[in-house]
């Protein structure tokens, strides 16, 4: 009997460690397929992979592209005179990110990360229209109209901070929380404004001044005319902030 009353707490213990030890110590699920929500409001469609590879470590795998549109908020860096300036401009965007992450949390995906990363992104435009007004020396003003296209390939690096958490008792359902990123690089690309007018002289250096004196935010970029229109080449920083609220699946 006295044998019995010391194996029976014993057992007990045992069976209470179990039931709350065996289903952290199941085979963890590694792959993350995920989607940022709040970008859907960009007009970004998006699409995340992540693969844990111990407790600690993942990476992270995301690309994403807006559809031809308007330029998102693209009264906040073009004044109204500006605008009118640009008819039918239409922008398209692909970006890649791979993004190794450092989990303090729980970790196998959740809990607090630190995340450094690489960026590459594109810029596209479509075929829009430009006008500018060219004050002739006859004393009157023409509206000069002019076709432009062209892209901008920029590369950065970065760092974000999140939280991710497993929302269902299988923890399967995901919620990855960007809490602040940012990241600063280079971009360059052309752009080409072609006339079906043979410009003169004076009318490149209007044409020159009228672009130059856009004076777009965050971006370098210097202008060469020439009889049927202009080159804008872009070199310069390229910065970008990251947060939102992804779901995903676990598996």
């Amino acid at each position: 009997m006295k044998k019995l009353l010391t194996i029976l707490p014993c057992f007990f213990f045992l069976e209470a460690y179990s039931q709350e030890e065996i289903p952290d110590a199941s085979p963890q699920k590694l792959n993350i397929v995920k989607t940022n929500m709040t970008a859907y409001a960009f007009r970004n469609i998006n699409l995340t992979y992540e693969r844990a590879f111990n407790q600690w470590f993942s990476v992270n795998m995301g690309f994403g592209a807006i559809p031809e549109g308007k330029v998102p908020f693209i009264n906040s860096f073009l004044n109204d005179e500006d605008e009118k300036i640009f008819q039918n401009l239409r922008i398209k965007t692909f970006n890649f990110t791979i993004e190794p992450r450092f989990y303090v949390g729980q970790g196998y995906g959740k809990g607090f990360y630190f995340a450094p990363y690489y960026r590459y992104s594109k810029v596209t435009s479509n075929t829009f229209d430009f006008y500018y007004d060219y004050d002739a020396p006859d004393g009157n003003t023409y509206s000069v109209p002019l076709k432009g296209f062209g892209s901008v390939n920029g590369n950065s690096g970065g760092l974000m901070v999140g939280a991710q958490f497993f929302l269902t008792h299988s923890r399967s359902l995901v919620l990855d929380v960007w809490i602040a990123g940012a990241h600063y690089g280079s971009g360059r690309g052309d752009f080409t404004m072609s006339s079906d007018y043979v410009l003169t002289p004076d009318m490149q250096a209007q044409l020159k001044r009228e672009i130059e004196n856009l004076d777009l935010p965050f971006v370098n970029y210097s202008v060469e005319t020439n009889p049927n229109g202009a080159r804008i080449r872009v070199n310069g920083p390229w910065l970008g902030f990251r947060s939102g609220l992804s779901l995903g699946y676990r598996f």
